[in-house]
């Protein structure tokens, strides 16, 4: 019979594999898409509002950057899902304390994935279109005017992620209070922002009040995952 001494330190060294592979999902998590961020920022990627011909001539021109894009938020995606699942393993763990918040991280990390990857199969759809076209058809403008709507509509999905996963997270006691404020102001900024979903569609700078949410998002995530590998 295993006695309770062996038991708990097998139960410790369980929640410890367990906390690092979380906390390296985290970190992996944010290096892509950093990466990803800055491969479109570097060949110009067209921003939401502008012409259709220029969308047209950046998707023609860049389509092997387009791919390392996909490719990454191909990689970054399951990441994500790992962290969340995870998280909420911790939590649980840790004796359920923020569990219905993790939960609510968990749900609202696999619908933000599902919007992501109809983000990610529209932009491939306006790389592999693009070569094909002299001129903008109204099918290509329409790809991409619902690739916007749908990375606008993933902004409070992200700000949902973003809540949950702070509370819960500073609810069983593995980040400090300054992640769980962090969490709180920056998730509400996704969620405000994503309420302009169609403002934001259609280019306005309401977006970069998302982004600044995203950008905190990703020092949070930074953050969580080196502390829960050095833990």
């Amino acid at each position: 019979m295993r006695s309770p001494q062996n038991t708990a330190t097998t139960l410790a060294r369980s929640w410890f594999v367990r906390g690092r592979l979380v906390g390296a999902a985290a970190i992996a998590f944010v290096v892509s898409v950093v990466i990803e961020n800055a491969v479109l920022a570097v060949t110009g990627a067209p921003t939401f509002d502008a012409p259709i011909e220029e969308v047209l001539a950046y998707y023609t021109a860049n389509r092997d950057s387009v791919a390392i894009a996909s490719g990454l938020v191909a990689l970054y995606l399951p990441l994500l899902l790992v962290f969340v699942t995870g998280l909420h393993g911790l939590v649980e763990r840790r004796g359920g304390a923020g569990a219905d918040w993790s939960r609510l991280a968990l749900a609202a990390g696999a619908t933000l994935s599902a919007i992501f990857v109809l983000v990610n199969v529209l932009q491939i759809g306006l790389a592999l279109s693009a070569g094909g076209l002299a001129e903008p058809t109204p099918e290509f403008e329409l790809v991409w005017q619902v690739h916007a709507a749908a990375f606008a509509l993933a902004l409070p999905m992200l700000g949902t992620t973003f809540i949950g996963a702070a509370l819960a997270a500073h609810a069983s006691g593995l980040t400090p209070a300054w992640q769980r404020l962090l969490g709180l102001v920056s998730g509400s900024l996704l969620l405000a922002a994503g309420f302009g979903n169609l403002a934001i569609a259609d280019g306005s700078p309401l977006l970069f009040v998302g982004l600044l949410g995203f950008a905190a998002w990703l020092v949070w995530l930074l953050a969580t995952g080196v502390r829960l590998v050095r833990s």
